[in-house]
């Protein structure tokens, strides 16, 4: 269905019995709403609504061309808005990569609006800064920040029948086929991606404080992006019931690499026993 917030229209794909705690799913790059497919059936077996938004860039009705508008603060609104038009008071909020990014913008700062976090693959902001500042590999690890943010990054993604997008993706396997044949049908939608990476500012993180919602954060122990500092310390920035589940021999992609997994935990989270 479409949504029409903030003067932008969103594809939002819902699930599930209609009478189910609302789950908001909150993708990232350079996926859409699909990468939580495999995860699906067993929330909605579980009696969850789900609620999987193409967010700002993704959705056609929704790419603004001012790079600007890819701060994250604006897709965290988004997100507000999108439950405000779903009639929505407070929902249960599943983010991988940007989409856990967001997640934790909305925890922190609209905690009345989350009634849990699964944060997969992304920690909280203070706890990558403080890693970035002290590790020299998570530093590394985001060597690729600044060819995303370049005007050269389309080109060098699609270049050779997009080898290096499918090179990114090789841990979901043929999947992979579904985010590249979008981009390439539509190259707005690669840049509208890769604005947010354009658009990111240090200052916007950095009114992510304490978290004082439940939170799980799950780490794929293979993640090529985040290392280990930046993992154990999300700890530090909890002040709610909070569970760290790593993922053993899964990389970034986890909840198509191990959607059992991902789906399992998440549960545990919404559903704590």
């Amino acid at each position: 269905m479409e949504i029409k917030a903030r003067g932008l229209t969103f594809d939002v794909y819902e699930g599930g019995p209609a009478d189910g705690e609302p789950v908001l799913l909150l993708h990232g790059f350079p996926q859409d709403h699909r990468e939580f497919d495999l995860i699906l059936p067993k929330l909605h077996a579980a009696g969850l609504r789900t609620y999987a938004l193409d967010q700002r860039g993704y959705s056609p009705g929704a790419r603004p061309d001012d790079v600007k508008a890819y701060r994250i603060t604006e897709p965290a609104a988004d997100a507000v808005a999108v439950l405000d038009a779903l009639g929505i008071e407070s929902a249960h909020v599943i983010g991988h990569d940007w989409g856990a990014q967001v997640g934790w913008l909305l925890a922190a700062l609209h905690p009345g609006r989350v009634r849990s976090l699964t944060a997969i693959s992304v920690p909280h902001p203070k706890a990558l800064q403080l890693a970035m500042r002290v590790r020299p590999t998570q530093r590394a690890r985001f060597a690729y920040f600044a060819l995303f943010r370049s005007r050269a990054a389309e080109r060098f993604l699609m270049a050779g029948g997009a080898t290096a997008l499918k090179s990114m993706l090789r841990p979901i396997g043929d999947r992979a086929a579904l985010y590249v044949d979008a981009m390439r049908d539509d190259r707005a939608r690669l840049t509208g991606g890769l604005n947010w990476y354009r658009g990111l500012e240090g200052r916007d993180l950095g009114a992510v404080r304490v978290i004082t919602v439940p939170t799980t954060y799950i780490w794929p122990d293979r993640d090529g992006v985040v290392a280990r500092t930046a993992a154990l310390r999300t700890r530090d920035w909890v002040e709610a019931d909070y569970q760290f589940v790593v993922l053993r021999g899964v990389s970034h992609w986890a909840p198509e690499q191990a959607p059992e997994s991902v789906a399992g935990v998440a549960l545990d989270r919404i559903r704590p026993a």
